[in-house]
């Protein structure tokens, strides 16, 4: 690793089918979300020379995930050129892998300093880019080197240590991983001369498990989901490009159909027009969420189709829409509600300030003007608090007169504006009117006394230019108990 360069990433990728790197098989995967899978049955020739469509880091949080943000370099830079590599362990065992930099054409000195992070096992690339995921191992420090990796220098013998701040180690410790374990591989190209101009680098994966059968350590049938996996984005992210280049079919590709199912009910919804050489790419737009599929004709018709068998699944997700507050008719004395959006992200809730649930249900809620806050866990917003107002009442009333519970009311009726409550019986009959100053029903109709039943009641309001979202009741009844 030597002088150091900014930039994002484009990468070209050998197809592992064919063992040899052809400008053919060239492929974008600058961002997390389409990593390229790969396999450790051959060397993975890189070549870094674009930007990706979004940033993948939260530049606020990325600060706290130690060596990406400065290593040996106060200034290091984790966007330049990036590449971003996926695979699934096939066996459990010791993994690594070298990072070589490669002389542009093939000769000469390298110029590229490469850089690297790993992630996993198991997460998805929003909690990379938030920070939530901690790379697992890192090297960003600048040595002498054109080796870096996990495991043990090929160059110099100098096994991995575990990362240190500006201590230059090359290697950092192996990775033991589990069958069916998923890690994210970021590569990162750190030079000076800002030129734009490709840089090579080549991946190799090393290990017990791969030294014990290359074939079977990490899971080749990845690379048959040559789309990626599946992504996550946000409404009015930028348009995502789906690329067939990477597919095993190598360079031996004469065109590629692509069709989309946007129920992801098994059903394709319509044929889609590729750009690039042989329409190889798919741009795909915010919010068209759906299953994405490519199959490929090959030249030499061996074999005839390679096709993305279960495509890939976007799925775009916009901020968080309340829906409606509903109150849950369970307890007696408690006013228990549940948040519904109008969405099918993955949220979070708080109420009154206080800490983010999973759990939409909030129990013993006061009556009267509350707020909530609704968050998207994929990172796709939070909404500004919302206020809402529960309208409580009793579940019963006793009106004997003897101090308590004589009188039955609508509880927050005075936040309303022009409020009045209609008091039924079982046949509809109107037994009585409230409003915000009435002090409430004493279960008599014409001075006299009620019987024993469930009452139903009927709210009307009116409300102002800051009007509040209300909850709603599921079951508007009460008791009068005698």
């Amino acid at each position: 690793m030597l002088a150091p360069y900014s930039m994002r990433t484009l990468i070209c990728v050998v197809c592992c089918i064919f063992l040899f790197y052809t400008e053919i098989n060239a492929q974008n995967s600058p961002d997390c979300r389409s990593a390229i899978p790969v396999c450790a049955d051959a060397p993975i020739m890189g070549l870094a020379d674009g930007s990706g469509d979004i940033d993948d880091f939260d530049p606020n949080a990325i600060r706290q995930t130690g060596c990406l943000e400065k290593g040996s370099v106060s200034s290091a830079n984790i966007e330049n050129n990036t590449s971003w590599f996926v695979f699934r362990a096939s066996t459990g065992g010791q993994v690594g892998f070298d990072l070589e930099a490669l002389p542009v054409g093939g000769v000469g000195t390298p110029t590229a300093e490469w850089d690297f992070a790993v992630y996993g096992p198991d997460v998805d690339c929003g909690s990379i880019s938030n920070g939530t995921a901690q790379p697992i191992r890192c090297n960003y420090e600048v040595n002498d080197t054109r080796y870096t990796g996990i495991g043990v220098n090929p160059e110099n013998g100098v096994l991995g240590a575990p990362f240190l701040t500006g201590s230059q180690n090359t290697y950092d410790e192996w990775l033991d991983v589990l069958p069916g374990e998923i890690y994210y591989i970021l590569i990162n190209n750190f030079n000076t001369n800002f030129n734009g101009d490709s840089e090579p680098f080549s991946l190799t994966f090393t290990g017990s498990s791969v030294d014990a059968d290359q074939n079977t350590a990490l899971d080749c049938t990845l690379r048959d989901e040559f789309l990626g996996l599946d992504i996550i984005a946000c409404e009015g992210d930028p348009d995502i490009t789906l690329s067939a280049l990477n597919s095993p079919a190598g360079p031996d590709i004469a065109s590629v159909n692509w069709t989309v199912d946007y129920d992801d009910d098994g059903t394709i919804d319509g044929t889609l027009v590729g750009t690039g050489l042989f329409g190889s790419e798919l741009i795909v737009a915010s919010p068209n969420t759906g299953r994405y599929f490519a199959e490929i004709t090959t030249i030499t018709g061996t074999p005839p189709l390679v096709s993305d068998v279960g495509g890939i699944l976007i799925t775009f997700y916009g901020i968080p829409v309340l829906d409606e507050v509903i109150i849950l008719d369970d307890l007696a004395d408690s006013n228990n509600i549940k948040i519904v959006v109008d969405g099918n992200g993955s949220y979070e809730y708080a109420i009154n300030g206080g800490e983010f649930q999973d759990d939409p249900v909030f129990l013993d809620v006061p009556s009267g003007v509350n707020t909530v806050i609704i968050n998207d866990k994929n990172g796709c917003g939070t909404t500004e608090p919302i206020d809402f107002l529960v309208v409580g009442y009793p579940k019963f009333f006793t009106p004997n007169t003897d101090g308590f519970h004589d009188f039955w009311n609508v509880l927050g009726i005075e936040t309303l504006g022009d409020p009045v409550v209609h008091i039924f019986d079982r046949y509809g009959k109107l037994l009585k009117q409230l409003d915000a100053s009435t002090i409430g029903w004493d279960g008599t109709f014409n001075g006299r006394p009620m019987p024993s039943s469930d009452y139903w009641f009927r709210m009307e309001y009116s409300r102002g230019e800051e009007g509040v979202l209300v909850a709603k009741t599921l079951r508007t009844h009460f008791t009068l108990k005698r």
